[in-house]
């Protein structure tokens, strides 16, 4: 298992470098970048898009002496710009330079915050880290519960119309449920029942311990059931699936016959084996509802996460934010994958890596 762990480290850094590699260059192609942004705020047009929107060629063909000569900038303004942001380099100059602070775990500061990458980043980690966590963990705790009664009851009303309701909530979009929420409970229209926005309340600290964890899981309720809504059905059926594969194999049949109870069989014996894949991907399935999907459900509750950190880089051509984040998000996701192999392990040690390889 060592050396299947040590391969798998050392694919770490060329798999980055690709993906580095890939984004630092459909970013050289496209229109509107930081110097761009800039003159467009100081020609009070507000943002770069708009000219672009519009169908003129200003902005989209980079920050050139025309197009500075139709702004009315002078270029040595352009040329200062250039220079803080590090645009008078080469490309490929730039790259590696690039690089060769992120081996130094130095990822920059952000064009028009003021602030390190790291610290913009842990500044907006709770609030992901919070709807990824209890998202990961309430579709777990009603998920495998649930599958595991459907699977022993298959083919029954239960089944049916628990399937059906899920399939439902499946298929409901995460923003359309968000937008209901708020509409039924946070004062849209019927009731007041939770806050609209944020994750604390204005007077957080001064509650009491009791009072501010009270706080925090009001302010999280909604915000939650809503990214966690679409990942029951997924869960449900793994989990009724491989224990149904399980249940009708012979060593189940075997230990039936030897008159074990129907809970001993089912939780001794078929448990370990039925959940393998279930709570192996335990990490991938974390990272997935950190990463994905946060960004609409965050515009919606207002809350300052990760997703809309992302957008907003993106928007604005906040490169250090774009790269930084994404260096560490892919370096965070190359660990999970080995993080889960060892789940997998973990969960049975009769599985080993190395001789599948071999």
């Amino acid at each position: 298992m060592g050396a299947y762990i040590l391969r798998r480290l050392l694919l770490i850094l060329p798999t980055l470098l690709g993906i580095m590699i890939i984004n630092f260059a459909l970013v050289q192609f496209v229109p509107g970048g930081p110097i761009e942004q800039i003159i467009a705020q100081i020609e009070g047009e507000g943002d770069v898009f708009q000219g672009i929107a519009g169908g003129g060629d200003e902005v989209a063909s980079g920050a050139g002496e025309d197009s500075v000569g139709r702004r009315g900038l002078p270029p040595e303004f352009i040329e200062q710009l250039e220079k803080e942001f590090g645009f008078d380099k080469p490309p490929l100059e730039r790259f590696l330079n690039m690089l060769w602070n992120y081996v130094r775990l130095d990822f920059g500061e952000s064009y028009f915050r003021s602030i390190s990458v790291i610290d913009l980043v842990l500044e907006k980690m709770p609030v992901s880290i919070s709807l990824g966590l209890w998202s990961t963990l309430i579709a777990y705790m009603i998920s495998i519960p649930l599958g595991i009664r459907k699977a022993v009851r298959d083919g029954s009303s239960f089944d049916t119309w628990t399937s059906g309701a899920i399939i439902v909530a499946y298929a409901i979009p995460g923003f359309l449920f968000a937008i209901l929420l708020l509409v039924l409970f946070a004062g849209g229209s019927y009731w007041q029942i939770f806050p609209l926005r944020g994750l604390t309340s204005d007077n957080w600290e001064e509650l009491s311990l009791l009072g501010k964890v009270a706080d925090y899981f009001w302010h999280i309720a909604l915000p939650v059931i809503a990214s966690t809504i679409s990942a029951f059905a997924t869960l449900t059926l793994l989990t009724k699936n491989s224990f149904l594969d399980e249940i009708k194999k012979h060593y189940v049949m075997t230990a039936r016959a030897k008159g074990l109870s129907e809970n001993r069989v089912l939780y001794g014996h078929v448990f370990r084996n039925a959940m393998l894949i279930v709570i192996a991907g335990l990490p991938a399935v974390f990272i997935g509802v950190f990463f994905s999907g946060s960004l609409i459900i965050e515009t919606i509750f207002s809350l300052d996460g990760l997703g809309r950190l992302g957008f907003e880089a993106a928007v604005a051509r906040d490169y250090p934010v774009i790269f930084g984040t994404l260096f560490i998000f892919g370096l965070i996701g190359l660990l999970v994958g080995i993080l889960s192999d060892l789940m997998y392990v973990f969960v049975d040690p009769r599985i080993d890596f190395e001789k599948r390889e071999g």
